[in-house]
């Protein structure tokens, strides 16, 4: 009997599993929000909004060539999961006197998706 109820939630967690991993096809696709003001990928450059490759583990404010505001630079944050997370459910609530009007995602799941999407460019542009 115990064999078969650890057997039915080994098996219950392993279904689960998937219904909660990042997505990083889906969010290449919610990441077309962003390209109005952001680019990606090996031939990104600074736009409206800095070039977004390498974001993942980044300080705040510090990519070269692109002027943020001093709220931002002045941040203190580190571009993690957690972080961005906050940061994408709505910048300004995040940091006051950001530039960024992006008024933010409202799903957690998109976001995930989002994140997974950004976390695989290296700073080159290139896909790890």
């Amino acid at each position: 009997m115990m064999k078969s109820v650890l057997f039915g939630a080994l098996a219950l967690v392993a279904l689960a599993g998937p219904v909660y991993a990042q997505d990083a096809a889906a969010g290449e696709k919610l990441f077309m929000r962003c390209k109005a003001c952001h680019q990606i990928g090996p031939d990104a450059k600074n736009a409206i909004g800095p070039d977004l490759n390498g974001v993942v583990g980044r300080r705040a404010g510090t990519e070269e060539g692109y002027s943020y505001s001093a709220a931002l630079k002045d941040s203190g944050l580190t571009w993690d999961e957690a972080t961005l997370t906050k940061w994408l459910h709505g910048p300004k609530k995040l940091v006051a006197g950001t530039k960024m009007i992006f008024p933010g995602f409202q799903k957690d799941d998109d976001i995930k998706n989002v994140i997974a999407y950004l976390s695989q460019f290296n700073a080159d542009g290139s896909k790890k």
